[in-house]
């Protein structure tokens, strides 16, 4: 029979405890690992600080062209009016905003259709649009982080029709609820996806609890339900929390019943991408 003096039998006690000890640990870390990718938190909305005000600022068209320049096509040219607001200098709270900024500084957002906005930094632009057909034009003041300006005159809408012949005929301004889409757009990398600026332009109605509301339903890459958010106060969010890859946002102008406004721009869809780094996956 083996013997087995108490200095080996508390050295293989030791040993047992150790390795016991060692895979728990083990089990906690990976535990640990799981629970930290579950516990991503949700997407969510949260405050735009005061931004600065520009009573007076002013947006008009101060002519509207069209050239023809094909048996199906016109070069349509705008050309604006702005008072009491300059472009392409800084918006003075910039840095403290914390989001995505144009180093062009303020400009024009204009929306086409409700299409992704260009933004112009002189007061003139041209499209190329299709003889026959008929278009609406939404262009406001937008401070250099692309936060809508929302005071009144600061932003229009210009109904207007390329006939077949090329020539541009205006037509009745529109009467009916509308919504148009401005910001997520584009590509975020780095810190610019902290907090990235949900804003939009409502025209034609008030949001309130008891009457019309925006929805903007987040669609994130991967498995994850989308996630609306209905907002019954017209102002401008950031959004934070959001999965990296391709996003999309739908907006949804609704009446006091919930229902989707009947009418030309009440939904739109864009796509826009989060990246935490150069280059691109």
């Amino acid at each position: 029979m083996k013997t087995y003096s108490l200095a080996m039998i508390a050295a293989c006690s030791a040993f047992f405890m150790m390795s016991c000890g060692n895979a728990d640990n083990t089990e906690n870390s990976d535990g640990e690992a799981a629970a930290t990718e579950e516990a991503q938190p949700a997407p969510e909305l949260s405050d735009v600080s005061p931004s600065p005000e520009y009573d007076g600022a002013s947006l008009t068209v101060a002519s509207a062209s069209a050239e023809n320049i094909g048996e199906d096509s016109a070069k349509v040219t705008f050309n604006f009016d702005v008072k009491n607001y300059e472009l392409t200098m800084q918006t003075a709270d910039n840095g403290s905003k914390l989001c995505n900024n144009s180093a062009k500084g303020q400009h024009i957002h204009f929306i086409l259709d409700n299409q992704p906005y260009q933004a112009l930094y002189n007061p003139t632009n041209s499209v190329v649009l299709a003889n026959g057909t008929e278009h609406y034009l939404m262009a406001f003041l937008s401070r250099s982080y692309h936060q809508s300006v929302k005071s009144p005159g600061a932003a229009l809408v210009y109904h207007f029709k390329v006939g077949e012949n090329g020539k541009l005929e205006k037509l009745d301004d529109p009467a009916t609820p509308m919504v148009f889409y401005s910001r997520p757009k584009g590509t975020y990398i780095g810190d610019d996806t902290k907090n990235v600026l949900l804003d939009y332009y409502v025209w034609n109605c008030s949001l309130s609890p008891d009457g019309y509301k925006v929805n903007a339903t987040l669609k994130s890459p991967g498995d994850a339900a989308p996630v609306t958010f209905t907002m019954d106060k017209w102002e401008s969010h950031f959004i934070n929390n959001m999965v990296m890859g391709e996003n999309a946002i739908t907006l949804t102008l609704t009446d006091k019943d919930g229902n989707k406004v009947d009418g030309p721009c009440t939904e739109v869809t864009r796509t826009f991408t989060l990246a935490a780094q150069e280059p691109l996956p």
